[in-house]
């Protein structure tokens, strides 16, 4: 991890909480669990929450949105499967995936969404005898940068050809930098774009040290006054501290374990090969990391899916910790 990443990891679970540290300590909305706890409950305050947000990024007003299952089919047992932190569908049909990606993991992000975005553009393409299906649009909140360096606070990709000319405009992958969005941090209020409030608001709201500010920024804004309530509510229960800090360990554990399997993969390769000691101490260094989650008592899916694994290995796992337990 870097030192931006470092430090803007969630203010409390480096100390290992299991429990709220103290009466105002706010859970950050940089886990998944807080984060999809923000948009995905039956409650007006979430509803609102989530309009406000999707009309920050796609810079129109939503009205309506309801939420759909997060597990897309998979036609194949071949084929990859996958969980999406939030889907939803409005009112004219058309269809968002949205992803908080807390860490940069040791494959491409590009891809991913890439896929992602085939899988929920094929699950809405009607039958018949013409083609037919509403725009789609992945939308992941990055807290590192896809592009090192780059300004840009959110990058929109579409199909277009070597001339700028757009294909169908069906399928959208859109990017939200926070590190590029914090640099705006203490900025007035005032001269702030929708999707920077957001930005701010999910990379400070648990910070002490940013409160008089952060409160200015909620102010601004009815659907960060709906998730600043949200968030708050959830901090209250010990449960979602205990999540937030077993995904914490998690998270450190496996970095610590990749790092020490990059070093050995490094040192065998030499011998045999960089390329293959690379890939083998990227595999094992999964295998491990995995094997930790499994201990959490995070559903296989879920493990398949933080560590790039096939469904099928993170089972067999489970059934080799289980016997042996």
């Amino acid at each position: 991890m870097n030192e931006e990443e470092d430090f803007f990891d969630a203010q409390y679970p480096a100390e290992l909480y299991k429990k709220r540290p103290n009466p105002t300590a706010i859970l950050s909305p940089l886990y998944d669990a807080t984060f999809k706890g923000i948009f995905t409950q039956e409650t007006e305050e979430s509803n609102l929450a989530l309009k406000s947000f999707l009309s920050a990024v796609l810079s129109r007003k939503i009205l309506t949105v309801r939420i759909k299952s997060n597990e897309p089919p998979s036609e194949t047992k071949k084929q990859k499967q996958m969980r999406f932190d939030v889907t939803v569908e409005f009112d004219n049909g058309e269809i968002a995936e949205i992803e908080m990606q807390a860490r940069k993991q040791n494959y491409d992000y590009g891809v991913r969404a890439e896929i992602q975005a085939a899988r929920l553009l094929n699950n809405t393409a009607k039958k018949g005898k013409g083609w037919d299906s509403p725009p789609i649009y992945q939308i992941s909140v990055l807290n590192f940068q896809y592009v090192k360096g780059d300004k840009q606070e959110m990058t929109w990709y579409t199909l277009k050809d070597e001339t700028g000319h757009q294909l169908a405009e069906r399928l959208n992958v859109i990017f939200i930098d926070l590190v590029a969005i914090r640099k705006k941090l203490d900025w007035p209020v005032e001269k702030l774009t929708p999707i920077e409030k957001w930005g701010l608001f999910l990379s400070y709201v648990d910070k002490e040290k940013k409160s008089d500010y952060i409160k200015k920024l909620i102010k601004s804004e009815d659907g960060l006054m709906a998730a600043e309530k949200i968030v708050k509510r959830m901090s209250n229960a010990d449960d979602n501290w205990y999540i937030q800090n077993s995904r914490y360990i998690a998270e450190r554990d496996h970095y610590t374990i990749m790092a020490n399997a990059r070093k050995r993969g490094l040192e065998e390769g030499r011998a045999e090969g960089r390329a293959e000691g690379r890939a083998e101490g990227s595999l094992n260094a999964r295998i491990e990391a995995a094997k930790k989650l499994i201990q959490m008592k995070l559903s296989p899916e879920q493990i398949a899916n933080a560590e790039d694994l096939p469904l099928e290995k993170v089972l067999e796992l489970k059934k080799e910790i289980d016997e042996n337990a």
